[in-house]
Parts: C-alpha cells; sequence; structure tokens
C-alpha cells in the first residue's frame, strides 16, 4: 500500500490523506487476519513468535523476550507454554476432540496429560456452551495449572459411557514471555502509542481484527513524516502491558497520546471508551471524529475492567489512553468462541475502523493554536480571494464560516480541536480554513 501525502511543511503541520488504494486496504487487511488464524496463541510461546515474525513482514518490529520469573510490578513472567497436539479419543479409539482442526478445543496453557478415564471422571474437563450449541468456547488457565478440553454442547452431549484416552502434549516450563514493537520516529519525541493484544489463538474479531488494524496504520504511518512518533506494541492481554510497563516507566512521560485496537472487524457500531482522564485531547479527537462520521456510535466512561487500557490508566500513570472497538468485548454472542471466525469479521467493517483511525490521526497530529496576524477586527477576505473560493453554495458557507472561527479564536489559546467544538464545524473544515489563512500570512502557528 502506497500512501498519498500532501506536504504542508512550510505551515509546519502534518496532513494526512485517505490512500488512494483505500478500496482494498480492508481486503488486505482481512488477508492478514486470514494468514494469522491457524495460529495456535497464547500469553507465552511459539504462536506469539510466530505472530510477530509475520507482523514483522509488513512493517519493522523489534522483538523482545522477558524470561520467566522476571518480576513486574506486583506480578511475575509466567513459565513458557507451548503444545504440539491434543485429543480426546472415545472407547473405540476414534479422536472424537483434535486440537488439529481447532485450537480452542484445548484449554490454554493445559499442562501435559496422557491417561485413560471413564466418561464420569473426563466430565469436569469439559467445557461447553449450552446456549449455543454447536460453538467451541474459548477457555484458559493462564495462573492455575490444570487441563482441560472445549468443545460444542451437541458433541458433549453424544459422548457415550466408556473408558476414553486423553492426551495433552504441552510443555509449561521456564522460558520467556515475547512482544514486539514498531517504533517510528516523528519530528519531537513526544509519542502516540497504539496497543493490541496478540495472545488469543483462532479468535477474529477478538484480537486478530486488532491486530491487522495497528499493522496498517503502522504501514501507513511509516511511509511518511508526522510531527508525533509514533509506536506499535503487539503483546499478551495483561501480563504483556504490564511488563512492557514495568520496563519502560521511565519513558511512558513522552506518551501524549494512545489507543487500544480491538475488536475492530464486526458489523457493529464504533465504541469508544474513554481514558480514566475523562477529557483528554485524545477523548476529544475521538469523539469528534465519530460525531462527524455520520455512522452511529456510543462513547462510554473509562471502567477498569476491559483491555489493557486498564494498565496504562492505572493510577501510577494515568496515561491518556482509551480504547477504540466496535462492539465491545463481551457483548456479541461470538465472543471467546469458535464463532469469532472469518465469516463473522469482514473487510468492509476493517476498512471502515481503518479509516477512522486514520481521521483520528489526522486531529492529533494537527491540533495545533494559531495566531491572528490582524487581531484588530477582521481583515478584508474578499481582496484575497478566501470568499467564494469553494464550488457549492454550502461548501462555500461552511468554508466561510470556519474561516472567522478560526480568526477570531487564534489568540495562541484555542487550538483547532477546541475551536471545532466551539463551532460545531468538521476539524478538517477547520483546518483547510487555517491553511489558507496561512498562505495569505494572516495566520501563524503559535510557538511551541
Amino acid at each position: 500500500m502506497r500512501p498519498v501525502a500532501t506536504d504542508s511543511q512550510d505551515m509546519g503541520v502534518a496532513d494526512i490523506r485517505i490512500p488512494v488504494e483505500a478500496g482494498k486496504v480492508g481486503r488486505d487487511m482481512y488477508q492478514l487476519v486470514t494468514s494469522l488464524y491457524p495460529i495456535c496463541r497464547s500469553i507465552t510461546g511459539d504462536g506469539v513468535r510466530e505472530t510477530l515474525r509475520r507482523i514483522g513482514q509488513h512493517i519493522p518490529l523489534s522483538v523482545h523476550e522477558v524470561a520467566s520469573g522476571t518480576p513486574v510490578f506486583d506480578w511475575t513472567v509466567p513459565k513458557e507454554w507451548n503444545i504440539r497436539d491434543a485429543y480426546i479419543k472415545d472407547p473405540s479409539g476414534k479422536r472424537v476432540v483434535d486440537f488439529k482442526r481447532s485450537n480452542l478445543h484445548v484449554v490454554n496453557y493445559s499442562v501435559p496429560v496422557h491417561r485413560t478415564m471413564p466418561l464420569e471422571e473426563l466430565k469436569p474437563h469439559l467445557h461447553t456452551l449450552p446456549e449455543h450449541p454447536d460453538w467451541i468456547p474459548y477457555r484458559t488457565s493462564y495462573y492455575k495449572e490444570t487441563w482441560g478440553f472445549c468443545l460444542s454442547h451437541r458433541q458433549c452431549a453424544e459422548l457415550i459411557a466408556g473408558e476414553y484416552e486423553v492426551c495433552v502434549d504441552s510443555s509449561l516450563e521456564d522460558g520467556y514471555l515475547t512482544y514486539g514493537e514498531c517504533c517510528l520516529p516523528g519530528e519531537t519525541s513526544e509519542e502516540v502509542l497504539f496497543s493490541s493484544h496478540v495472545c488469543h489463538p483462532s479468535l477474529c474479531n477478538d484480537n486478530l481484527s486488532g491486530v491487522s488494524l495497528a499493522v496498517f496504520l503502522a504501514k501507513y504511518l511509516q511511509s511518511r513524516s508526522n510531527r508525533y512518533s509514533y509506536r506499535f506494541l503487539f503483546a499478551p492481554a495483561t501480563i504483556g502491558s504490564i511488563t512492557w510497563l514495568a520496563r519502560n516507566e521511565r519513558q511512558t512521560g513522552r506518551i501524549k497520546h494512545g489507543l487500544i485496537l480491538a475488536c475492530a472487524g464486526d458489523p457493529g457500531k464504533m465504541t469508544y471508551k474513554k481514558s480514566r482522564r475523562d477529557d483528554a485531547e485524545v477523548d476529544r479527537a475521538v469523539a469528534h471524529v465519530l460525531k462527524h462520521s455520520g455512522g452511529d456510535h456510543q462513547i462510554t466512561e473509562f471502567s477498569p475492567w476491559g483491555y489493557d487500557e486498564r494498565q496504562f490508566c492505572s493510577p501510577g500513570f494515568n496515561l491518556p489512553i482509551g480504547c477504540l472497538m466496535r462492539t465491545p468485548n463481551g457483548c456479541f454472542p461470538e465472543y471467546h468462541s469458535s464463532a469469532d471466525n472469518l465469516e463473522f469479521v469482514r473487510p468492509e467493517h476493517l476498512e471502515d475502523s481503518y479509516r477512522k483511525c486514520l481521521s483520528i490521526v489526522d486531529v492529533l497530529e494537527n491540533n495545533r493554536a494559531y495566531l491572528n496576524q490582524n487581531p484588530k477586527c477582521e481583515p478584508r477576505l474578499g481582496k484575497r480571494g478566501l470568499y467564494g473560493g469553494l464550488d457549492g453554495k454550502a461548501q462555500v458557507e461552511r468554508h466561510e464560516l470556519a474561516l472567522l472561527w478560526v480568526l477570531n479564536f487564534s489568540d495562541g489559546d484555542h487550538a483547532l480541536l477546541e475551536i471545532a467544538e466551539k463551532s460545531g464545524l468538521e476539524f478538517s473544515t477547520l483546518r483547510q480554513a487555517a491553511d489558507a489563512l496561512c498562505q495569505h500570512h494572516l495566520l501563524e502557528l503559535r510557538p511551541n
């Protein structure tokens, strides 16, 4: 994907433009989801490494490994888990549950086991979804050494009495927690952080959609100059962000804005969960973009439950980081089940999430304060060709109104986003007006 970038360096501002090829971005994002779908991931192990290796084929990625037993605040990096095979054989010797058919069949982080047992002894280790009898649930046992299998409720009901051979060919031993970072330097060292978790196995919306969205945002931003530096973090949920924060505590002060990206490919409306700060610039930027997007959306308050925003927003950090989703985690029936598959996530929804993220980046990159160079009464805009310069009456009126708003509030104290909120005009319209006024020397960027 080659983006189209428009240089506005003479005015000291960055410019985001939707790529010409945006019609195929959704398909490319979906293709990445498809390629990552079969991999059995967890909070540690070779599945995470393989996922990061494939991400590294698209964007520059630094991979970090942190040894098991490493203290990270109140937590400890766990043992590394890997799995080769797992199955349940019925009394006739037939595999009735087979890890090779679906990696969701095994409770993630199951300890190794190879035994023969009667059905009644096996049943406590079986997990189903009675309300969705044909779906396989996703279950984990990260911090409790046990084992189990997941299968459809219908399949479980068909198991007959008898002896079953049970095998989980896995390992749980000292190793490493692995995460990846893509760092894109900008004009300043101040950072925008995008984070997406890479621990879930064959689940598309939660969270291969977030991974794909982060990859394609990074892929676009690395091809242009940016005001901010951008950091993309691909780490296992909870323990990954805790580990990253423990290892990078001193540099978290650089993070000026951030988003957790998750559940980005389902058909639901866009949802934004605000940061703990409630009115951080990123909160306002997302609210503005969603308000003017023309689509249905919802904005929710911060809560200490959900994805890794609760780690970045913990009181000891209180970073300006929210969570951008479509349907929130736990709020769609397919969540944490085999129904969160390649049919549930669609290219058009991935692309819509991508476009909205670009618009959010546009606001963050260009939310600057200006100084009116003719502050005593309105300057004559007509003689400078600034009135009536666009086609369409409504467009002309919006542009002319934007010129007046920008001129009136460019006193060095009001940035464009605040002017957008006051005026009700779209940020891009005000940005266009500011560009025009700068070209006619009626406006200058306020020095930082």
